[in-house]
């Protein structure tokens, strides 16, 4: 399989805090075991590649022709 790129720079950071955050809400016990829901969203930074962009033609990232 190939995975372009369909995340932006900004995306990808946003995404990173966001899983980072819920991960740590969930290791404190705040919002319990949905908390590590926040790994897909730490994964899909970390790759640049988000599979729900890619079923709707979405792209944040500059295209590289």
């Amino acid at each position: 399989m190939n995975f372009t790129k369909n995340a932006g720079t900004v995306d990808r950071a946003l995404r990173a805090i966001v899983g980072l955050v819920l991960i740590a809400l969930a290791l404190t016990g705040t919002v319990g075991v949905w908390g590590w829901i926040g790994v897909v969203p730490l994964v899909t930074a970390a790759l640049g590649w988000c599979p729900a962009y890619t079923l709707l033609g979405i792209k944040t990232c500059p295209t590289q022709d």
